[in-house]
């Protein structure tokens, strides 16, 4: 995408009508496609195009939908204050086509909209300016969602950087992000009386008692994500580089759906939490300065989620680490079905499982749970995982998304080894040391001691029987045993480094091509119960009939806090077959990975053990081989810079914050960084990250937050 920032002055030309299209920056402050057009002396028609469809297997869940069609219900009235009369909408399966039309009803000259950075949204803005462009319309693009383009941030070399640390470092040494800007004062609209507009219908009668449920909790709206900011800085802010990692309370800011919905400029945040940090430094308020350092940090991943996505548009299905395309990812739909209903047998996990299910809502250190479950224990392919956090999160965010799946699945240069597995008994003494939350979410346990909350499979049995516990009926035992998934991880690694070694060495041997890898191969769909069945209907006018949504799965509702808690497996039956999806020259297709059949649960000792040793000798002489070295991770990281926390969940318990503090559970958390080896050269953009050369270089733990 090309940079076409203009000024933001206006031309000042009688005559002059501009729309601006509403997109991901649903607001009227700090929005400066929205400011050049007020500026201009002509008519202003704000417009927004719901064509949800162009987005393929990417269709927003029945929560993202509720925050939208109540963030535009809350913009609209915003511009009506402003004299702008009303908010045209327009439904249609093709949102190039739906603006052209806009442009030619209203007259239009002008079209004004801010950047996106996903690989779809960089493709239909290319195609919007050589189509208008092309019928006379003066386009004009502008920044509105990131503190710089990703253009701007480049490394010595003129080369995107690879890592977070370096990226942050180089942000932090640019010239300050530009101030916010006011609202307009005024807005000149013209007559919109006969301009046609579209109903937008964004849920059916089956998801209004589930989204009603919503409203108690959250308030959608750009005016309510700036009451929601200033309570955070007046509020956890000062306490936050000590209670982040809480699960059980209020420690984070709650601002990742205003922020994904642009309802909050990234700008005003990072002016705001700057001038408190000089504010603190100035007292000698040492805590508070560290806690605005790393809530800024958890700003930047937010950036370089985007800049990530800017300068490899496949990071959402293709691992940036060449090597993890040889992984032989296990094809398990009632794995799949058991993690999403919270029933794996690990408390920790499935308690966050079920707050997700009824709330659309995780804290990130649960997020980071969850997900790393997934990949590494039950190694299921983590864009299934990716893709059911996109349609049941609020702040369900493709770019912040796929950066946290490719951290935790060890795709990043920077991010977490794929070979540990992280035990959810030991992370859910360091995140929820009393075991609230899990009481919370699974009230089946929440009768036992805390001693025992987090592993009640090694709980004595008059303890179960005391709590009303019974293992393997009101709640299940664990699905998988720790010792052999772990057993099952490193043979999933040897067989990887295998496969990259014989690719490798066919190469060399003038094969150009290799071996081939994963990803030459029938692609792992989505399971069918993950597929949002979306009725796909034409360009509608006002004249028609309003458009009914499509049909959802039952998992998109609150479940019943009785029934669905203690229900019986239900082995699934899949067709592991192809299943076709919508495909775009423009955009990079698909990932392809090498299916495999599930291996056995339980490995002897002397197998596991004989296992792990052939593969670290086997990983050792790749590594003398190809200079590719796995380090050592944090054990504790942020995946996503949209993983924020929430005190409770929406419905049905509310409890009070608990109180501030530090504890020792959480120690040995900074202690567990070491050193790692790092490329010493930067790929070109667009292109599958190499990682042939690698050199020495401290690791960054993504110790922070969002």
């Amino acid at each position: 995408m090309s940079a076409s920032q203009s000024s933001m002055s206006g031309t000042g030309e009688a005559g002059v009508r501009t729309v601006v299209w509403f997109r991901r920056d649903l607001r009227v402050e700090d929005n400066p496609a929205l400011a050049a057009a007020a500026r201009s002396a002509g008519e202003v028609v704000p417009a927004y195009v719901w064509a949800p469809e162009e987005d393929g297997p990417y269709y927003p869940g029945r929560v993202s939908r509720w925050w939208l069609s109540q963030s535009l219900k809350h913009l609209d009235a915003s511009l009506r204050r402003l004299g702008a009369g009303r908010l045209v909408t327009r439904r249609s399966a093709d949102a190039v086509v739906a603006l052209l039309d806009l442009v030619r009803s209203t007259g239009a000259t002008h079209l004004f909209f801010n950047h996106l950075y996903d690989p779809l949204s960089l493709v239909r803005d290319h195609r919007v300016k050589e189509l208008l462009t092309a019928e006379g319309i003066t386009v004009q693009s502008f920044n509105s969602d990131l503190l710089y383009e990703p253009w701007e941030v480049l490394d010595d070399d003129g080369c995107p950087f690879t890592m977070f640390a370096p990226f942050w470092n180089r942000c932090l040494c640019m010239p300050d992000p530009a101030a916010p800007l006011l609202p307009p004062k005024r807005i000149n609209s013209g007559d919109l009386s006969k301009c046609p507009m579209d109903e937008l219908i964004f849920e059916d009668e089956s998801e209004r008692g589930s989204n009603a449920l919503l409203a108690r909790a959250w308030s959608p709206g750009w005016q309510n994500a700036d009451k929601a900011l200033t309570a955070f800085l007046n509020g956890p802010l000062i306490d936050y580089s000590v209670n982040r990692k809480k699960a059980d309370s209020t420690s984070t800011s709650l601002l990742s759906p205003y922020l994904h919905f642009g309802e909050l400029s990234v700008r005003k945040v990072f002016h705001q939490v700057w001038m408190k940090q000089l504010m603190w430094s100035n007292e000698g308020n040492h805590a508070g300065e560290e806690s605005c350092t790393l809530f800024l940090r958890s700003i930047g991943l937010r950036e370089y989620s985007r800049y990530l996505t800017f300068n490899h548009p496949c990071s959402h299905e293709k691992p940036l680490l060449s090597h993890l395309r040889f992984f032989p990812w296990v094809v398990n739909e009632v794995y799949f079905k058991v993690w999403r209903q919270g029933r794996t047998g690990y408390p920790l996990v499935d308690a966050g499982m079920r707050e997700l299910w009824a709330t659309g809502w995780l804290h990130d250190r649960i997020r980071v749970v969850v997900s790393s479950f997934f990949v590494k224990v039950l190694q299921l392919p983590w864009r299934w995982g990716m893709k059911y956090f996109w349609d049941t999160l609020l702040d369900a965010d493709l770019e912040s998304d796929a950066l946290g799946w490719q951290y935790i699945s060890g795709s990043l240069p920077d991010g977490r080894e794929l070979d540990r597995i992280d035990n959810p008994q030991f992370e859910g003494y360091k995140f929820d040391p009393h075991g609230e939350y899990v009481r919370r979410w699974l009230p089946e346990l929440a009768r036992l001691p805390t001693e025992w909350i987090h592993h009640p499979w090694d709980a004595p049995e008059s303890v179960l029987q005391a709590a009303g516990v019974e293992l393997g009926s009101n709640y299940p035992r664990p699905i998988v045993e720790l010792d052999a998934a772990n057993s099952r991880l490193q043979d999933a690694l040897s067989e990887m480094w295998e496969l990259e070694a014989a690719s490798r060495a066919a190469m060399e041997n003038g094969m150009e091509e290799g071996l081939g890898d994963s990803s030459d191969g029938p692609p792992i769909d989505f399971p069918q119960e993950l597929q949002m069945e979306v009725d796909r209907q034409p360009v509608r006018h006002a004249t028609q009939t309003p458009m009914t949504v499509g049909r959802r799965r039952e998992d998109q509702m609150v479940p019943s806090m009785t029934s669905s808690f203690v229900r019986a497996e239900t082995e699934l039956t899949a067709d592991f077959g192809n299943i076709s999806e919508e495909s775009r020259p423009e955009v990079p297709s698909n990932m392809h990975l090498q299916p495999r059949t599930e291996r056995e649960e339980t490995v002897d000792d002397g197998t596991s053990n004989a296992v792990r040793m052939n593969g670290n000798h086997h990983q050792h002489n790749l590594q003398n081989n190809t200079r590719r070295v796995l380090g050592v991770a944090p054990s504790v990281s942020e995946a996503s810079s949209s993983w924020t926390g929430r005190e409770g969940g929406v419905v049905p318990v509310w409890s009070p914050p608990a109180a501030s503090g530090h504890s020792d559970t959480y120690a040995a958390d900074e202690a567990d960084i070491s050193s790692r080896n790092y490329l010493d050269r930067h790929p070109q953009s667009h292109t599958m990250m190499n990682w042939s050369q690698l050199s020495q270089s401290l690791t960054t733990g993504w110790e922070v937050d969002n």
